[in-house]
């Protein structure tokens, strides 16, 4: 049986490497014999453990480290799609439609006034993620059994998009005290910060589905995220009946764990938003130590009123460097967002209060 297996991987080995010389040779104006001599020498002989003649694949890494952006951060596709509008890899520039025109029921007054539109585009800039260089020792793609580079690069991959998602909040956090809602429920010990916040009730979601009626934003489409201590606070709240009919919304293919009050609500995160405790609370970037004063924040939005965008993004491989006697890898990532209206509506903050 084991002879069988060899002669037919020798045939294999063969015919591919057969193939493969005819069509190599000619481009590099030589013999068959001597391509046909190399590639099969180079099938046969065993690489040493750990070691593989396969180029990386640049691209490869590039698409997976994009799509793994969207598969640990399902709020990214409850938002416009902002990529066409990306200049240079760096800045969005979207042409933006003015105000809607006035209108008269039986004009009396002619000729009517003429009014100009005043169009105001929305441009902002996509910020920069980059990981930090990782190298892999020559002697350890030697020594490990398990795919080392693979390993390293599949981490710097989760590492920027925990921190993109973060960061995608804060580009869609309010900062006008219109959007800002603060949570009225009982006490709890604060998970930012220091002493007791409020806690989150169902009233105060209702409240904001209130606000967004009131601003006439589309039923559809409405999503929130809460952290994982907020949305533990909300679903205890609720009755059994109240609970089975939440969660019988789930659908994690879409990342939504339930539904109330008209929101799809995403699965809890470790963090999502923070804001300090001014009379007007500032959101804290993501990337900041935790003030003892700052308080956690959610998130409700329509996905047509907040903007994502993508740009550049590449992946560096410095393979055999001598400077380091081995390989280094990193990554970077441009990505950027905002709030699509200048007033902000269409998004809430939940904010909690202290107590």
């Amino acid at each position: 049986m084991k002879s069988i297996k060899f002669i037919a991987a020798l045939c294999t080995v063969l015919l591919m490497s057969t193939l493969a010389s005819f069509a190599i040779a000619p481009a590099l104006d030589v013999s068959v014999a001597p391509v046909f001599g190399v590639l099969t020498l180079a099938a046969l002989v065993p690489m040493p453990a750990g070691v593989s003649f396969i180029a990386l694949q640049k691209e490869i890494w590039l698409n997976d480290i994009v799509g793994n952006l969207f598969k640990a951060n399902p709020h990214l596709a409850y938002a416009m799609n902002a990529d066409q509008f990306v200049l240079a890899g760096k800045v969005v520039h979207i042409p933006n439609a003015g105000g809607k025109p006035g209108v008269q029921r039986n004009r009396t007054k002619l000729p009517a006034t003429v009014v100009k539109r005043n169009d105001v585009d929305i441009t902002f800039p996509l910020d920069e993620f980059t990981s930090d260089p990782m190298r892999i020792d020559n002697a350890e793609k030697y020594e490990l059994s398990y795919d080392l580079r693979n390993s390293v690069i599949g981490e710097q991959k989760s590492a920027i998009a925990e921190l993109v998602g973060d960061w995608f909040f804060r580009y869609w956090s309010p900062e006008v005290a219109g959007s800002m809602i603060r949570t009225a429920g009982g006490n709890v010990a604060a998970h930012y910060g220091t002493g007791n916040r409020k806690l989150v009730t169902l009233a105060i979601i209702k409240s904001i589905q209130k606000q967004m009626d009131n601003w006439n934003v589309p039923q559809e489409g409405r999503v929130a995220c809460l952290d994982a201590e907020m949305m533990d606070q909300l679903t205890t709240e609720l009755t059994v009946t109240a609970y089975r009919d939440f969660s019988s919304a789930y659908d994690a293919q879409r990342g939504v764990l339930g539904k109330l009050y008209g929101f799809d609500f995403l699965a809890p995160r470790s963090t999502v938003l923070r804001y300090d405790n001014t009379a007007t609370p500032v959101p804290q970037d993501p990337d900041t130590s935790v003030a003892a004063a700052d308080n956690a924040a959610g998130l409700f939005w329509q996905r047509d009123l907040v903007i994502r965008a993508m740009g550049q993004n590449e992946f560096f491989q410095s393979e055999g460097d001598p400077t380091v006697y081995g390989d280094i890898y990193s990554a970077l990532l441009r990505a950027g967002g905002r709030i699509k209206r200048n007033d902000s509506k269409g998004v809430v903050a939940l904010i909690q209060a202290a107590s």
